[in-house]
């Protein structure tokens, strides 16, 4: 038996004055001037005193301690310094593959064969969803019920966005098992159907009719305005979402009413013009006067009180925003997404009679086949001509007139 009790443990706490008192074999209780009560081991090996930390007391009752200390001694007996060993588990452990490093290797190395866009969203969900529940834990000690837990906390949310979340995990482990990372996939045998129910069919594009684009526009004062505005720029010119999101005011020419959609921010890796009507040029002059010196056409929100670094919006945000327009519109109009704004676009380009070449082409469509091979014109007057032909349709749907403007002729 050692020399200590837990009654004189307890009243040397109660005191708060800092002790080390031996309970015999080296084992020693130690009490900080902070408060802070731990078993430290002292022992020597190799001729040169050394001290272990056990842990702390009570979370390491003193019974335990003193069977903790017989361990050890037994390995200072076998020549094992129990002190070095442990600070090379401790470096060990910090230099592990965790999956918040397997998951930045992962973007490193698809960085240069992903779209942007792509590469943002599954950084925005493993951010959201799932750091903060594996991100610290060696990449191989994560359990397929610890994913599986992950994949219903977002179902919550959206079982679209726990759909993202699943492939996002699954990409960062099939990347570890191909980088020898590790050795067993704990993804291997889920899916989603199981965890939140069976897939749907691929959704339908919504094309918003003359009526319903009336309803729409009428509605966008309910939203901020530069929701407002986003929506009027992905109806009139047909671009992505993520493609507006992240759009900086160097690549917007007022004078030459283009918006140059750069490689990085393209889906095909090449960059594109967008040719701006009048009406379009006008909201983006409106949204540099709301962006407060920021680089980025949209930046986020809470900017203007100097809190945040220079970033752009998520394009999460427009999509709550439109949840809750849906419900302002009721049966006046579809529920819609913003990739149906683009839809909406390109159909209305088509009724308009605009050759399908250029209406494919305002809408930075790969042409494919032999078209794409040979002919490399870039068609900016035509398409001009074509959202300029949008543009007045939709000013006058807005004004509740009727369009009178002779649609272009077909090629």
């Amino acid at each position: 038996m050692g020399k200590l009790s837990d009654v004189q443990l307890r009243n040397w706490i109660k005191a708060g004055k800092p002790v080390a008192v031996a309970d015999g074999d080296g084992l020693t209780f130690t009490l900080s001037a902070k408060g802070t009560a731990a078993w430290t081991l002292r022992y020597r090996t190799t001729g040169k005193r050394k001290e272990l930390t056990l842990g702390r007391y009570p979370d390491i009752s003193l019974t335990k301690a003193r069977e903790i200390a017989a361990a050890k001694r037994v390995e200072v007996q076998q020549g094992i310094d129990p002190a070095a060993e442990k600070r090379k588990a401790e470096h060990a452990a910090a230099n592990a593959w965790t999956f918040r490093k397997l998951a930045e290797d992962y973007f490193e190395k698809v960085a240069d064969r992903l779209a942007e866009n792509t590469i943002y969203g599954r950084k925005q969900q493993l951010r959201d969803y799932v750091y903060h529940k594996i991100g610290g834990i060696p990449a191989a000690d994560v359990s397929p019920a610890e994913i599986v837990a992950i994949v219903e906390a977002a179902s919550v949310k959206s079982l679209h966005v726990a759909r993202l979340v699943l492939i996002a995990i699954k990409e960062v482990f099939a990347h570890g098992i191909a980088r020898h990372v590790v050795e067993q996939d704990p993804c291997a045998h889920i899916k989603a159907k199981a965890i939140i129910g069976g897939t749907k069919t691929q959704r339908e594009r919504v094309m918003l009719t003359d009526s319903e684009i009336g309803e729409l526009l009428k509605a966008l004062p309910n939203l901020s305005r530069p929701n407002a505005l986003m929506v009027r720029i992905l109806l009139a010119t047909g671009a992505r979402i993520g493609e507006l999101a992240q759009a900086e005011w160097k690549n917007v020419n007022f004078e030459a009413a283009e918006w140059t959609i750069p490689p990085e921010h393209s889906k095909n890796k090449k960059a594109f013009v967008v040719p701006l009507p009048a009406l379009v040029v006008g909201w983006f002059a409106e949204l540099q006067a709301m962006a407060f010196g920021s680089r980025y056409v949209l930046p986020i929100r809470c900017r203007k009180n100097g809190n945040e670094a220079d970033t752009p919006m998520e394009p999460v945000t427009l999509n709550a925003a439109l949840n809750g327009l849906a419900t302002t519109l009721g049966d006046k109009c579809r529920r819609f997404t913003p990739h149906d704004l683009r839809s909406t676009c390109r159909s209305h380009l088509g009724m308009l009679g605009v050759d399908v070449l250029i209406a494919e082409r305002c809408l930075n469509h790969s042409l494919g086949g032999l078209v794409a091979v040979y002919d490399k014109h870039d068609y900016l007057t035509e398409r001009r001509q074509a959202l300029e032909l949008w543009a007045a349709k939709l000013a006058t749907i807005e004004a509740g007139a009727a369009f009178n403007v002779v649609p272009l002729k077909r090629a």
